[in-house]
C-alpha cells in the first residue's frame, strides 16, 4: 500500500470525507523521513505543519526544572503528530515530538488545512473528530495513570502498542508508563514468569 493510500485510508477511518476534498487535502502533502532522534517539532518552536506518521514512532515529551524527560505521548503509525496547541494559538510549542526510530511522514502545512476548511464541512467535521479523538485519548491516559497500577498500564501499553516494545528503548517506555526501568523490569519478569 502506498503511503498516500495509507493517509486517506486513516483519514476515512474518522470521517467519510468526500473523495474531492480528500484528494485536495493529499495534494498538499510532501513526503519526508524524520530520522531516530531527529525532531517534528521541537521547544520554542512555533509549529506550522501537521504530520502524519506512516511509518515508525514519535514520543511528545517534556523536561522538568532538573531535567528529567517524561513520555507524555507516544505515537505509533498510523497516527497524526504536530503541535496542535501551538498551531491553534500561534505560541511557541512546548512539548518537543521526537523520533524515537527512523519514520516516514506525510507533512501539511496547516495555512493549507485551513484554507480548505472554509466553507466545507466535510473538512470542518474531518477536524472536529480528530480533535474529539484526541481528547478522548487524553482522558483515557489521564484516568489510567491516575487510577490504575504499574502492571495494568503496561498490560494496556502492550496491547496498544503491539511492536513497540521492540523498537523503543524500556527506559522510554518506562518514562511513558510513569515508572522506573527497574520497576518496569520487575514487571515484565513478573509476567514473563506467569505469577
Amino acid at each position: 500500500m502506498k503511503n498516500i493510500d495509507k493517509i486517506e485510508l486513516f483519514l476515512r477511518n474518522i470521517s467519510n470525507l468526500n473523495p474531492e476534498t480528500l484528494s485536495l487535502l493529499v495534494s498538499h502533502t510532501t513526503e519526508g523521513e524524520l530520522k531516530k532522534h531527529a525532531y517534528f517539532v521541537k521547544e520554542g518552536e512555533v509549529s506550522h505543519e501537521v504530520g502524519f506518521l506512516v511509518q515508525g514512532i514519535v514520543r511528545a515529551f517534556y523536561v522538568t526544572n532538573e531535567g528529567k524527560e517524561y513520555n507524555k505521548t507516544l505515537f505509533v503509525a498510523p497516527d497524526i503528530i504536530g503541535s496542535y496547541v501551538s498551531l491553534i494559538t500561534g505560541k511557541p510549542n512546548r512539548l518537543p515530538q521526537q523520533a524515537l526510530t527512523d519514520c516516514v511522514v506525510l507533512k501539511i502545512p496547516f495555512s493549507i488545512i485551513e484554507k480548505i476548511s472554509e466553507n466545507n464541512i466535510g473538512m470542518e467535521r474531518l477536524r472536529r473528530k480528530i480533535a474529539e479523538r484526541f481528547f478522548v485519548l487524553k482522558e483515557k491516559r489521564e484516568l489510567e495513570m491516575a487510577i490504575l497500577q504499574a502492571e495494568d498500564r503496561y498490560l494496556i501499553f502492550r496491547n496498544e502498542f503491539k511492536d513497540a516494545e521492540q523498537l523503543i528503548p524500556q527506559y522510554h517506555i518506562a518514562s511513558y508508563l510513569g515508572i522506573s526501568a527497574t520497576q518496569l523490569s520487575r514487571i515484565r519478569n513478573k509476567l514473563s514468569r506467569g505469577s
